[in-house]
């Protein structure tokens, strides 16, 4: 791992050399994506026999994001890249076709979505007015092991880490690794408030992918704040992970968390930090936003006006990390990063990147694109 610099935007102690190294050749070692983590097959199974057989001659496996199914409409699969999207027959889906697909991945949740049991795999269905399911995403779910070599570091000091990032570009299975990283490899008790079986996978056992960490069932995405506290309350995590944060209620019960000395690993909806910063439900995950209002001697000092916007608290999350892109990740020191943005400042940051070897590589004190 070829860093320029690690620490610049901490600026705290490095880890543990031994520790650190150790996890290290472990990650390193393990860096591939490994077909026995998951079963393309599986999810090949509840298509359309010759959309089944149309996938299963492919070569491009590693690289298929999702197959789409809508009433009506030519069958798409979508990959990674160039030519990202693919139709897999000149014949439109039919509703026979849906029906068998449904019956075979069973029922759906309240947030109309379903696992296949055993495996990573996300099925989301689309309802008509009368409910009738009339189009499928089925969404590959994949363990990749060695991803998190892009932020390893931040992970040896305890401190709460919040992902954002557009739909797509690997939050959860990121979510997915941390939690195998820190109760295997680092030995902490990790609790998982997975929504909706996305990190854990379908069924009562868990994927092996997320390693010794525990997973809690949420019965209803509405209730998933309550779960977060039940994680602490009843089985004392060192360390909780939560996707998709997105509701007053999930911030209020990550900030009590946070208070309590709990690590917290999330995502939340958005880009870029800034998304969040004025996401009036989601900013208290960096400190909230306030307005003050200056004297006239200190708005003179400041050479500023006089009803400006500060941060009005320390931040859920002392680190976010934006997921660019799948190899392309920007990480903030959040107090800092928010205070610059809100005196309309560009911060510096963190670029974390991949270069042609794979090699992650660390350059710090940039100022943000």
């Amino acid at each position: 791992m070829k860093l320029i610099t690690s620490y610049g935007l901490l600026q705290m102690p490095p880890p543990c050399r031994r520790c650190g190294g150790l996890l290290m050749n472990k990650l390193r070692a393990s860096y591939s994506e490994n077909a026995s983590d998951y079963d393309m097959n599986a999810l090949f199974q509840i298509l359309p026999r010759d959309l089944h057989d149309n996938l299963l001659n492919k070569s491009r496996h590693a690289q298929l994001l999702e197959v789409i199914m809508d009433l009506g409409r030519l069958p798409e699969a979508c990959y990674l890249g160039e030519s990202s999207r693919q139709y897999l027959r000149d014949t439109e889906v039919s509703m026979k076709e849906l029906e068998y697909a449904q019956n075979a991945v069973g029922e759906f949740g309240e947030d109309n979505r379903t696992g296949i049991e055993g495996t990573l795999h996300r099925i989301s269905a689309i309802r008509n007015r009368e409910g009738k399911v009339v189009g499928l995403t089925c969404r590959v779910g994949r363990a990749i092991r060695g991803h998190i070599d892009m932020v390893q570091d931040l992970l040896q000091y305890g401190k709460s880490i919040l992902f954002v990032g557009r739909p797509g570009v690997g939050k959860t299975t990121v979510m997915r690794e941390i939690a195998r990283v820190l109760s295997e490899e680092l030995q902490k008790r990790v609790v998982i408030v997975d929504t909706s079986n996305e990190i854990g996978g379908g069924g009562d056992v868990p994927h092996p992918a997320i390693g010794g960490a525990r997973r809690l069932h949420v019965l209803e995405p509405l209730m998933q704040h309550r779960v977060v506290i039940e994680a602490v309350e009843n089985h004392m995590p060192e360390v909780i992970i939560v996707d998709e944060i997105g509701t007053e209620a999930d911030v209020n019960a990550c900030r009590s968390i946070a208070e309590r000395g709990v690590m917290l690993v999330g995502t939340a909806h958005g880009e870029r930090l800034k998304n969040i910063v004025e996401n009036p439900t989601l900013c208290d995950l960096i400190g909230g936003v306030e307005t003050v209002i200056l004297g006239d001697q200190e708005a003179r000092t400041r050479k500023c006006r006089k009803t400006i916007l500060e941060r009005k608290a320390p931040p859920t999350f002392p680190f976010c990390v934006e997921m660019r892109k799948r190899h392309y990740w920007v990480t903030h020191r959040t107090d800092r990063s928010v205070d610059l943005l809100l005196q309309g400042k560009k911060p510096l940051v963190e670029v974390r990147r991949r270069d042609k070897q794979f090699k992650v590589v660390i350059e710090r004190w940039k100022m943000e694109d």
